[in-house]
């Protein structure tokens, strides 16, 4: 009877730490999220502000917040222009 008793207590107790490394690795998975996520959020290069992302002609431009400057990725300059028709302003200054 001392056996299965043993062998239920030992059972219990890895269940138990079965579930605390269950819970530990869900806390680490929440934590490299977070991380992750703050590691993507830029500062504006003039001023420190925040800069947040913008659709216009199909390129996602960064904006800042505060100062409203405007910063572009490589290449998306480029790809701007030549999606604008020869009316726009943009194209006859780069053109």
């Amino acid at each position: 009877m001392s056996d299965t008793l043993e062998e239920r207590g030992r059972a219990l107790e890895n269940e138990y730490f079965r579930q605390k490394e269950k819970e530990l690795i869900e806390k680490m998975k929440a934590k490299l999220e977070d991380d992750d996520t703050k590691a993507l959020e830029l500062d504006c290069p003039k001023c420190d502000g925040h800069l947040f992302e913008k659709e216009y002609e199909g390129v996602a431009i960064d904006m800042c917040d505060s100062c409203s400057g405007v910063w572009l990725d490589a290449g998306e300059l480029a790809h701007i222009v030549d999606s604008e028709d020869e009316k726009g302003w943009l194209s006859r200054f780069f053109g």
